[in-house]
């Protein structure tokens, strides 16, 4: 095969994202698809058409390794809270703090306690992973376990969890699209909230909103009681539980890497499940790869208790593995670049530079899964655009998190979506539209270009 290959047209590249699109939303919502066929099913029509470009099949092979090997890290970590969240259950940590919530909580206040709780942590650690991973779960358990929809429960406890994600110095992700844009950390931190106050209030007024509607009947309560009695009969509630979680935030407090902090975690919890809950070695070592098993007749307990192991995330860990291939091979095909290009000429106002930065976050989102990759390569593309438009680079810094941080939960096969969706036993679909500061704050971003008078650079 000769060596030459052509290279893919702009309005090529359009084509090919608007088939993409096509194949994902009749592989969702027509034929009810798992997204991992949706993902797959593009993954083998643009091979094909990299195929007719006269891209030889090694070329496209080593783009779609090369594409999994940068997912190397966010698998560990996936991996490793797996099997965390089984220690957890096992030691008694997250039973303890599902008993004190559904014990303290006013259950007209769950959605906004849930949604304060995790704004709180996930500040402290920066992490939304670990913030849904800790708290997050015993509050999902508490909030079936009163009655509340579990999508609302999932959105309440996300927006809460992406809060941090996005607005705490902690945050990798904050330094990430700060140090893209050479943009001072705290100078964008205090532009992000311009965008963050509106879109953090309103979300908790329809939190508050949804929370008073709610119904909470009186069997509701009555069940809530018999569910605490069942925890407690299958594990010891003591704030002894709590050490290893208060290690673990501690530990990402002193930016300690998340997977040792992970690990730090895994090994607390199993001194605290074999010294303090009686479990036998070669027990925990079987819910560290399967999650636990209690046997308990009452069906919400059953899925609140049997939770975890290294074995639960292999569907998002599936997922992401066929995504950054995906990404791998966009990168190859040099697709990505070609619409963003294409997009940068097109270019003529500050509104509509800030629309196309958001627009190109979204995108390599959807397109890759990857939330760093929708910081980075939009951040490179359109710093030059800035300059030349004189627009200061805090507003790219501020899109950037807004649409590129804040969106990826959004998409099912995001690192961010797959592994909330399995973590709280919520699909994205499903928790999508109750994630209100998740698309409000990219709205507001977008809004704000247009319609407020942007500084410029001198």
């Amino acid at each position: 095969m000769s060596s030459y290959k052509k290279t893919f047209q702009f309005k090529e590249a359009v084509l090919i994202l608007f088939l993409i699109l096509a194949i994902i939303f009749t592989s969702l919502f027509v034929l009810k698809t798992e997204p991992h066929l949706a993902l797959l099913n593009c993954l083998v029509v643009v091979a094909i058409l990299g195929l007719i470009k006269r891209y030889s099949w090694k070329e496209l092979e080593t783009g779609m390794i090369k594409g999994i090997q940068s997912g190397i890290q966010p698998i560990i970590v996936l991996a490793l809270i797996g099997i965390l969240i089984g220690a957890w259950m096992s030691s008694g940590t997250i039973p303890t703090v599902m008993v004190y919530a559904l014990t303290v909580i006013n259950p007209n206040y769950l959605l906004i306690t849930s949604l304060f709780s995790c704004m709180v942590i996930s500040s402290l650690v920066g992490s939304s992973f670990t913030t849904v991973s800790t708290v997050g779960v015993a509050l999902m358990g508490a909030g079936i376990a009163i009655g509340i929809p579990a999508p609302w429960v999932a959105g309440a406890i996300i927006c809460g969890a992406c809060f941090g994600d996005k607005m705490s110095p902690m945050s990798d992700t904050t330094n990430f699209a700060s140090g893209v844009s050479s943009v001072e950390l705290f100078t964008h931190i205090r532009h992000m909230t311009k965008t963050t106050i509106p879109s953090i209030l309103i979300t908790t007024l329809i939190f508050f909103i949804l929370g008073r509607i709610t119904p909470i009947q009186s069997a509701s309560l009555t069940e809530m009681t018999n569910m605490i009695n069942i925890i407690k009969s299958h594990v010891q509630i003591s704030g002894l539980t709590l050490l290893s979680p208060i290690l673990v935030i501690i530990l990402a407090i002193r930016k300690v890497p998340v997977a040792p902090a992970l690990i730090v975690g895994i090994i607390t919890a199993g001194i605290t499940a074999i010294g303090f809950q009686g479990v036998k070695l070669g027990e925990f070592l079987h819910v560290l790869q399967n999650g636990t098993t209690f046997t308990i007749e009452n069906a919400q307990v059953v899925n609140m208790m049997n939770r975890g192991g290294l074995q639960s995330m292999m569907w998002s860990i599936s997922l992401i593995l066929i995504a950054f291939a995906f990404g791998g091979l966009l990168d190859t095909l040099n697709i990505i670049p070609i619409l963003l290009n294409g997009l940068i000429e097109r270019v003529k106002t500050k509104g509509q530079l800030i629309l196309s930065t958001a627009a190109s976050s979204f995108g390599v989102n959807l397109l890759t899964g990857e939330q760093y990759l929708s910081i980075l390569i939009p951040g490179q593309s359109f710093k030059g655009i800035y300059d030349k438009m004189k627009l200061e680079r805090k507003y790219m810094s501020r899109t950037l998190e807004d649409a590129g941080t804040l969106i990826n939960p959004l998409i099912p096969w995001g690192v961010s979506g797959a592994f909330f969706a399995q973590t709280l036993g919520v699909p994205v679909i499903a928790f999508l539209p109750f994630a209100f500061f998740l698309y409000l704050s990219p709205f507001f971003s977008i809004l704000f270009g247009f319609f407020s008078k942007a500084k410029t650079t001198s």
